[in-house]
């Protein structure tokens, strides 16, 4: 996401490059590179030229930082805007009330339904709230039924009326049956349109008003760019809602909803969808976004993805094992399986800084471990434990039950005999010695 707003920005922040300090003539032309990189990202001309003009007041007036290269100065001041266009801090949601009562909005096809599971799965396993959902698209089999699947999928209950065509009555009667049987939160899915209609607005606002939720959340696909923007105003007009949840994140989307939908309706984007699976939601971080944007990576989520998905005394025993020099196949293949828990590897690989741009034109495919694991699930339980037994004979076994070549298997083990030397030069004051290693290669 946003690959291309990252490369224009790039390009711009080069123009910089060679002047020993900032000024109103050399700055100009960057800032018209900046200002047409966002309006490329489908942002409006207004809130481009204004995000630009806040730019060059903030940089003309950075007296103080004149030792740093004109470059770095520029990219901080235009991160800091950034986030600050994009909310500036996390919005948390209010689950202050007993049970409290989320109401999900949006067009159809937006992701709401989706959504919904997406939100439930996130309160259930983070917040550990034992959690309802109610189908309230009357109009949609497939949305009741798929509402069910999704449940089912994540563990969560839940609520639907076969036969009752009234949204107000099924979500009154959602609310009654969640306070009698134990539930502390109410996601209530809803029916959308196509399009933005009289009838739409007046049916959501009917269920609004009835069950008082204390989060009403828009569901907008942020691939629709500036049009997603226009119809949150639509909808904040009639419902006035809390926050946002900006779906297909993980898609080609030039970025312009995530850029301005803050500033167009004053309401913050609360989460972001970042893949298909139910696990793909995040709490949407503006800082953390314009570092991304920038190309600056995303540690912070990186690390935090980490530790959901790392058991730490799994850790503490694979370290012993590697201590001990005994690491083998099936600890590896847990660590695959650790990893791919986190989410769509170039996603992933572009948290890392610097790697974003590495990675532009790279083709990362989220099966990239299928033929490694396919490999190791190809040999013996003693071959795993003891890859020195695996000779020329077990070699073509492997291969075959793989699906791979000969060569194939012998680059795995070659990796794997690699990276097992690197991980024991690691423990204790090896990790010296490596750098040394390295700064020699260099």
């Amino acid at each position: 996401m946003f690959d291309n707003l990252q490369d224009k920005l790039d390009k711009a922040f080069h123009v910089l490059k060679g002047h020993g300090q900032i000024s109103e003539v050399n700055v100009a032309e960057t800032l018209k590179e900046i200002r047409r990189a966002l309006v490329d990202a489908d942002v409006s001309f207004k809130i481009a030229k204004d995000f630009t003009a806040k730019v060059k007041e903030e940089v003309l007036g950075q007296h103080v930082l004149t030792s740093l290269k004109p470059g770095q100065v520029l990219t901080k001041v235009v991160r800091d805007e950034m986030a600050r266009l994009m909310g500036g801090e996390a919005s948390e949601l209010n689950l202050s009330e007993k049970p409290t009562i989320i109401l999900m909005a949006g067009l159809q096809g937006s992701g709401k339904t989706t959504h919904s599971g997406k939100l439930a799965n996130f309160l259930t396993r983070k917040k550990g709230r034992k959690v309802l959902l109610v189908a309230g698209d009357v109009y949609r089999p497939a949305a009741i039924n798929q509402l069910h699947v999704v449940g089912e999928q994540i563990g969560v209950e839940v609520y639907s009326e076969e036969g009752n065509k009234n949204p107000v009555e099924i979500a009154l009667n959602a609310v009654a049956y969640a306070k009698k049987n134990g539930h502390n939160t109410i996601i209530v899915d809803t029916a959308g349109r196509l399009a933005i209609d009289a009838e739409m607005m007046s049916e959501i606002r009917n269920v609004h008003q009835a069950i008082k939720p204390q989060e009403t959340l828009f569901v907008v696909d942020a691939m629709t760019g500036q049009d997603a923007v226009n119809t949150a105003k639509a909808f904040n007009d009639v419902l006035n809602y809390e926050g946002v949840i900006l779906t297909k994140l993980d898609g080609d989307t030039r970025g312009g909803a995530a850029l301005t939908i803050r500033t167009v309706v004053n309401k913050p984007i609360k989460f972001i969808g970042t893949g298909e699976k139910m696990d793909a939601l995040d709490i949407f971080y503006p800082e953390r976004m314009a570092d991304r944007i920038l190309g600056m990576g995303d540690v912070v989520s990186l690390v935090e993805r980490a530790q959901e998905q790392f058991d730490e005394d799994e850790a503490r025993r694979v370290q012993k094992k590697i201590a001990k020099n005994q690491f083998d196949f099936d600890d590896f293949l847990g660590q695959i399986k650790q990893i791919k828990k986190m989410g769509n590897m170039k996603d992933l690989m572009g948290m890392i800084p610097g790697m974003g741009k590495m990675l532009k034109d790279v083709d990362i495919d989220d099966d990239a471990f299928k033929g490694v694991e396919a490999i190791i699930q190809s040999m013996t339980k003693e071959e795993r434990a003891n890859p020195k037994l695996i000779n020329g004979s077990r070699r073509k076994r492997i291969a075959d039950g793989s699906g791979k070549n000969i060569q194939e298997v012998n680059q795995l083990l070659k990796q794997f005999a690699e990276m097992s030397k690197m991980m024991r030069m690691m423990q204790g004051g090896g990790a010296k010695r490596m750098a040394g290693m390295m700064k020699g290669m260099r």
